[in-house]
């Protein structure tokens, strides 16, 4: 499993994935609100999105985890 964690603390404004999905390396997956500007957050990896712990709304911190994906 490859967990994808927040470069930044900040506030998801987007999920572009949801449990299930395909994703291919580079991908965005989630759009975090950062000072008002957007900072998108990629796959890392190609794979199928196991889990997201992130809604739009949330508050995140630094390293947190966002998503993890089981690479292909």
């Amino acid at each position: 499993m490859m967990e994808v964690r927040a470069p930044m603390a900040g506030n998801v404004w987007k999920v572009e994935c949801a449990a299930g999905d395909a994703v291919a390396a580079n991908d965005p997956v989630i759009i975090l609100e950062v000072m008002k500007m957007e900072a998108e957050v990629y796959a890392p990896v190609a794979g199928v999105v196991q889990e997201v712990r992130v809604q739009p709304g949330d508050a995140v911190e630094e390293d947190q985890v966002l998503i993890v994906i089981e690479p292909a």
